[in-house]
């Protein structure tokens, strides 16, 4: 079943998810009408070569015009055309961008999918969800709009106490012009007393407005920090946990909603009492109680103003390379990378364009010696108004650079007892405007960076982003580690899982999670209260081998991620089953059933054992050395499986694998992955490589090493090494046969 087709079986919480991923950039309508082929289109790759994406670009524009050629509904052809025209205008400058674009929706799609397979959510996932529970939601949406409602109804009072204020000013500007002789009269004792009446009616209806204004200024209060506040630190909490693979981050818009009814709010009861002000002006008496109690209100308006603002300016995309958009927060000099800030705040207009400053290091710990670096490209860029935003501003750096610097002496700082992938670095954003007489200065900060000055350091800094933003909610705990805390295998578990999803397109189960807790513990530790350290994690070996548990699972990442991905979201891979078990599994079974494994001696392998039966019920475990990505480059996995032979004692070569753990025919399994498109090169007989290994008798250990060689065989050099041999395949028998 394709992708899309189980995208659209998901329950009504997921396909919400779904939804938040398509948009003009690129619209469902695409996705919906080109579903199979753009599922069979590398993406991945083609983000970060020009080349290939051009080529896709040029393919997805041809795909389109055919299907729109071939709507039946005049809506939908118009659409298409129009989608069309958009797509050219958006990327044909820069297809690159909408690789990375389809690459990204494709791939959220599969954690959506992972996230839905999966039998339990782990404690992580769990605590966000109660976090932002939709009872919490509407609790919210409820008090904004009664903040709301109640200034509105405050805007009529002021017009109220204006229009009976125009009345009291008319009529005792009137009874002045009267005559002196006139103001004993009755009818001017009566209107006197009418003025005293309207009088103290208005310093009522002034010290009511004064009360119910206190009373939503209080309101406004509690509400942002009980709630406002909170639901921001809970997304910026899932933004973290979003960064290192968890579940897709939403609920900004929402925040913005929020975040900009109660900034219009508190501008319209600061015009309000404005005009309170105004009114005093006019028509003032003693005891007059807007001129003792304006004041103290305004100033407790504009606080709230001021830390409203300041507090709703974020980062909305958290730093990134283009060429690695699933390890934000890792920079590498020299290399551009994106991020982008927004405020939260419909604002009225402000005296001046907005420019935001970009710094590096701003918050650097005193005393630390550490590498140090510059911006090296602009780092000043206008806030714009983004439609989809509702009136928003934001910004978005897109080719900002790293350069690190140099010392009098030609070398670089120390980095003292921190690995430069353990080394945390900040990125700050500055800017200051007026509005409506209040000057706001912003500053907001990306979560901790790790700069890298060699590919190579990738997976490192990797582990270190996955650590930090796993155990801590600090925004900028520089020193973290210094003394970085342990982790609950529990926790660690759950992140792992998403790295599998995010890389590989399918979490881990929990016997695989099991098994990984068995690698790191020991077999009869109890994985699920253990702590692990950092050191353990990331920086000591495993014992007997020369890398590391978080290098040594990076590696398959990274293989599955090239060579394996159709295999692994078959679920045919065990993947991190040990040797003993693996015995276990297979000894009861029939000969010729495999399984596969990833390997525990190489970084980056992958191997299959399969048992096999003698005459005298003796049982033999054969695993073939790990096929690691050079050879993996060489031919497809699933070719391998099918065509790989073992040539042991002079005997016929065979295929040995029979069924694929633990009784699935080898080719029911296997068969649709199997890469049987004819060669295009003509006259030529098709030529094709056969995985072949020499089965070496070994009465000692089991299971028995079989080497294979590298890379795979072809036809030609098979009949060769089968000469060498010197056997009459024609007339030999295979023990194999059936």
């Amino acid at each position: 079943m394709s992708q899309w087709k189980q995208i659209q079986q998901l329950e009504i919480r997921l396909l919400e998810h779904v939804d938040y991923l398509y948009d003009d950039n690129f619209p469902m309508d695409i996705r919906q009408g080109l579903a199979s082929w753009l599922e069979a289109q590398d993406w991945d790759t083609a983000a970060n070569d020009e080349s290939m994406a051009a080529t896709l670009f040029s393919s997805l524009l041809s795909q389109l015009e055919r299907v729109r050629s071939q709507e039946q509904n005049f809506l939908q052809r118009h659409n298409m055309k129009i989608i069309h025209q958009q797509l050219q205008m958006k990327y044909a400058s820069n297809p690159a961008v909408m690789a990375r674009v389809i690459s990204t929706c494709l791939r959220e799609e599969r954690r959506i999918l992972s996230s839905a397979c999966m039998q339990e959510q782990g404690p992580l996932e769990k605590s966000l969800q109660n976090s932002v529970a939709l009872e919490r939601q509407k609790n919210m949406d409820n008090r904004v709009g009664l903040i709301r409602g109640s200034v509105q109804l405050m805007d009529q009072a002021v017009k109220y106490i204006e229009d009976m204020q125009d009345d009291f000013d008319f009529r005792y500007k009137t009874l002045q012009s009267r005559e002196s002789s006139d103001r004993n009269s009755e009818m001017m004792k009566q209107e006197v007393t009418r003025l005293q009446e309207i009088l103290n009616r208005l310093d009522f209806k002034r010290k009511e407005i004064l009360s119910k204004m206190d009373i939503v200024v209080k309101e406004i209060d509690d509400l942002v920090s009980s709630q406002l506040n909170p639901e921001l630190q809970d997304w910026k909490r899932r933004q973290q946990i979003a960064a290192i693979g968890g579940p897709l981050l939403t609920g900004l818009d929402q925040l913005q909603g929020w975040f900009t009814v109660t900034a219009q709010s508190l501008f319209q009861i600061k015009r309000q009492l404005d005009k309170l002000g105004e009114l005093v002006v006019k028509v003032t008496y003693e005891s007059d109680p807007i001129p003792q109690q304006k004041p103290q209100l305004e100033e407790r308006v504009k606080y709230l103003i001021y830390h409203l603002i300041k507090s709703s300016f974020v980062v909305e995309k958290q730093p990134c390379m283009p060429t690695h958009p699933q390890k934000p927060l890792i920079i590498k000099t020299g290399v551009q990378f994106t991020t982008k800030v927004r405020l939260l705040v419909k604002l009225p207009e402000v005296d001046y364009q907005l420019k935001v400053k970009t710094t590096f290091d701003k918050d650097l710990p005193p005393g630390r010696v550490s590498r140090q670096f510059f911006i090296l490209t602009n780092n000043t860029k206008v806030m714009d108004i983004e439609d989809y935003s509702n009136g928003c501003l934001s910004v978005e750096f897109r080719h900002l650079q790293l350069k690190e610097k140099k010392y009098i002496n030609g070398t670089k700082g120390t980095e003292g007892l921190l690995s430069v992938t353990e080394e945390l670095h900040s990125l700050s954003f500055e800017a200051c405007f007026t509005v409506q007489g209040l000057t706001i200065d912003l500053e907001t900060c990306s979560l901790p960076l790790v700069v890298i000055s060699n590919v190579s350091q990738l997976p490192g800094g990797w582990a270190s982003v996955m650590w930090y933003n796993l155990l801590t909610d600090e925004p900028k705990n520089l020193a973290f580690f210094g003394n970085p805390p342990r982790a609950s295998w529990s926790q660690l578990s759950e992140v792992l899982s998403w790295q599998f999803s995010t890389f590989a397109g399918r979490g881990l189960n929990k016997e695989q999670l099991s098994m990984l807790g068995e690698k790191l513990f020991g077999q009869h530790a109890s994985c699920t209260d253990f702590q692990v350290s950092w050191s353990k994690f990331s920086k000591e070996n495993i014992p007997g081998k020369p890398f590391s548990f978080w290098m040594w699972l990076d590696s398959i990442l990274e293989l599955i991620k090239k060579h394996l991905l159709p295999v692994w979201n078959e679920d045919y891979i065990m993947g991190f089953v040990s040797k003993e078990m693996e015995r276990t599994l297979l000894k009861d079974r029939d000969s010729g059933t495999f399984l596969l494994r990833f390997s525990e001696s190489h970084l980056g392998g992958i191997t299959f054992t399969w048992v096999e039966r003698g005459d005298n019920g003796d049982v033999k475990f054969n695993s073939v050395e790990p096929y690691t990505k050079n050879r993996l480059s060489a031919l497809p996995f699933a070719d391998i499986i099918r065509d790989y032979k073992v040539i042991s004692d002079g005997v016929v070569p065979e295929n040995p694998l029979k069924f694929l753990y633990p009784d699935i025919p080898k080719d029911e399994a296997f068969g649709r992955l199997y890469n049987s498109q004819p060669s295009k090169v003509h006259p030529y007989i098709p030529s094709t490589l056969i995985p072949i290994s020499e089965l070496r008798s070994n009465s000692v250990t089991t299971p028995t090493s079989c080497q294979s060689p590298e890379p795979p065989m072809t036809p030609g050099e098979f009949d060769m090494l089968s000469e060498q041999l010197c056997f009459d395949i024609d007339t030999m028998s295979s023990p194999y046969s059936e």
